[in-house]
């Protein structure tokens, strides 16, 4: 028998952190069919002292493509009357595959943070963050502005088909 239980308990007081970067997205659009194509995605990020690049660039590319698919394809609906979620499974739900996801450049900026010893910042969510907006503003500058001022994300083939082709 153990002499104590398995339950841990700890913490710890560190001073915020302010991770930072910027992302840019290139995109092409068949305007006969609204598909989008990103051709071209880069990234620069800074989380602090880079500990394994590797993982910091797996990092990046996981976030980046959960970001891609909040961008153009996933979108949770719901029934109007009950509520219910009308997608029963990922038959339903669009979400994106690798050949969805572009190549990426992805670079690292460090500006070791002087607020805790390791001079690390966070990174796991960059992607998320940032690929939404450089996605669906490249796609917003390459329409017409009428039809950008149209589209909501998800950001689908067939909303920028619509976009483009207002009156059907």
């Amino acid at each position: 028998m153990l002499g104590e239980g398995l339950d841990t308990r700890g913490e710890a007081r560190t001073a915020p952190s302010f991770p930072n970067g910027c992302h840019v997205a290139e995109v092409e659009i068949d305007p006969e069919t609204g598909a989008t194509e990103i051709v071209s995605y880069v990234a620069v990020d800074d989380c602090g002292r880079v500990l394994d690049p590797v993982i910091v660039t797996g990092q990046i590319h996981g976030g980046v493509a959960q970001g891609l698919g909040q961008a153009v394809c996933e979108a949770t609906v719901y029934d109007p009357d009950s509520g219910q979620a009308l997608a029963g499974s990922f038959m339903d739900y669009a979400i994106p595959r690798a050949a969805d996801v572009p190549a990426m450049t992805v670079l690292h900026h460090e500006a070791v943070c002087n607020t805790n010893p390791l001079g690390v910042k966070g990174t796991g969510e960059s992607g998320t963050t940032a690929a939404p907006c450089a996605i669906v503003n490249a796609i917003a500058n390459a329409l017409p502005p009428q039809a950008a001022a149209a589209i909501q994300m998800p950001v689908t083939a067939q909303a920028v088909w619509r976009a483009l082709h207002p009156n059907g």
